[in-house]
């Protein structure tokens, strides 16, 4: 290839991986385009072949590690190559952090409203393994065939996660290093049971079979771990002699749980529930709250990084006035929060979650806590309690939407602490309220999900002398 003419689809280019982007790809610079190559470690020298090139951006296919750099490390998991639940397993977890943080000061750089921001180093998780106390595995009777593989092997039946990209299979996943530890021995025996009494795994295309998710959860404080079966239908002559012998093989599983879902969507939750075995739930403590989790339950899935987490929000909403919780789910933050507040409102759709967080005041006496139902963007200008000193918000990725913008404009509360799994949308989010003399005082990410480009962040901002 010419070195005058920009490469085009087809080309082979050889590049040095100088970081990673928002989906933990690889990127480099050739010329003046920006090359994005999956799997590509940072710092290593790699021969890739363009895919695709618009707007000075090109996507690459990785043919070969030339070099593999100082921060390459071996995969720990036998699927890292196959499965999209890691993103860089083969990244020295040191430069993993390193990595993240530099992504969030480019992201976040808009914010800065004197050309830097007070970012504090990404704290990551003490043990970068079996740190989900939650995974969803799929069944299904297409299964994903991994390079290397034999010739014939037997593809009609699964037990794992999708494969990236592919909605219609599944890899057979044998074991997971990311899961809580007594995950992956559950999962083999799940798969063992499954094909000795021939259940019928799930059709993903022509919506039949029995056995749909197999989901697991533990409480890191307790050691109680929950299994929750989702079938098509509630088969008690199938699902019940399933459930002993699942359970008889592990006297750990304190609860199970089977959920029937009998729509055509893939989701991991069912229109109604039978409890089995135990109680139905776990029991987990964060930030020396108790909280009651069940099989469909939301929960952040790193209980350790969850709790510092929580820990950190709660020192940066502390107050002795009102603090206003929006989007505040099962109630976790708002009520880490209201010990030394005088009161909390906490903002919520969904009707389950509401539930859930008036239950979990209840059950740790936090009487100066109440929860309002509906949609935010309707409910928070409408709201006639005492206005906030503090609003905590932890929107989902999308952000927050532009009449809950509005409404903070008005409402001009002290200090604004927005916890954010998306920085774009966070900058979006949070430029409007800096030209209102708003200011970004602190921000520290938090690694939840080691081996993913994914980060949280916790964005402190400060209003003008008027709000305060």
């Amino acid at each position: 290839m010419k070195e005058s003419r920009r490469p085009r689809r087809g080309d082979e280019v050889e590049l040095v991986i100088e970081g990673v982007d928002a989906r933990g790809h690889g990127v480099a610079t050739l010329s003046a385009d920006r090359v994005r190559v999956p799997g590509a470690v940072p710092g290593a020298r790699v021969r890739a072949q363009v895919r695709r090139r618009r707007r000075g951006a090109i996507d690459a296919d990785l043919l070969e590690t030339v070099e593999r750099g100082p921060w390459f490390v071996e995969p720990r998991c036998a699927h890292a190559a196959s499965c999209g639940g890691c993103s860089f397993q083969h990244l020295a977890y040191e430069a993993q952090l390193a990595q993240l943080g530099a992504l969030l000061e480019r992201t976040l750089r808009p914010l800065a409203a004197d050309g830097a921001l007070a970012i504090e180093p990404v704290a990551g998780c003490d043990d970068p393994w079996n740190y989900r106390n939650k995974m969803d595995f799929t069944f299904a009777n297409r299964r994903w065939i991994e390079p290397g593989e034999e010739e014939g092997a037997d593809a009609h039946f699964a037990l794992g996660l999708h494969a990236p990209g592919r909605h219609d299979k599944v890899l057979d996943v044998e074991r997971c290093d990311i899961a809580f530890a007594e995950a992956s021995a559950i999962l083999a025996t799940a798969r063992r049971l499954a094909r000795e009494q021939e259940l019928a795994p799930w059709d993903l295309r022509e919506h039949a079979g029995l056995l749909r998710h197999l989901v697991l959860r533990k409480s890191f404080a307790t050691g109680e771990i929950l299994v929750s079966l989702v079938t098509s239908d509630d088969a008690p002559a199938e699902v019940e002699p399933y459930a002993a012998a699942l359970l008889a093989a592990h006297p750990e599983i304190t609860t199970f749980v089977q959920s029937v879902n009998t729509r055509p969507a893939s989701i991991a939750v069912g229109e109604r529930e039978r409890v089995l075995h135990g109680e139905g739930f776990i029991t987990e403590e964060l930030a020396g709250l108790r909280f009651r989790i069940s099989a469909a339950s939301f929960f952040q899935t790193n209980t350790a990084q969850a709790d510092r987490l929580a820990r950190t929000v709660a020192r940066r909403a502390s107050t002795d006035g009102t603090v206003y919780d929006l989007c505040c789910g099962a109630g976790v933050l708002g009520l880490a929060a209201a010990a030394s507040a005088s009161r909390v409102v906490g903002f919520e759709l969904v009707p389950a979650a509401v539930a859930d967080a008036r239950r979990n005041a209840g059950a740790n006496g936090v009487a100066n806590a109440r929860f309002v139902e509906g949609d935010l963007a309707a409910t928070l200008p409408e709201f006639d309690g005492p206005p906030p000193d503090v609003c905590i918000a932890d929107p989902p990725r999308a952000g927050l939407h532009p009449r809950v913008i509005a409404a903070l404009r008005r409402l001009r509360p002290a200090r604004l602490v927005y916890v954010s799994c998306n920085p774009a949308a966070a900058v979006r989010d949070l430029l409007p309220l800096r030209s209102d003399g708003y200011r970004v005082v602190r921000v520290e990410p938090l690694d939840l999900f080691p081996h993913t480009p994914h980060l949280e962040c916790v964005l402190t901002l400060e209003g003008p002398a008027e709000a305060r």
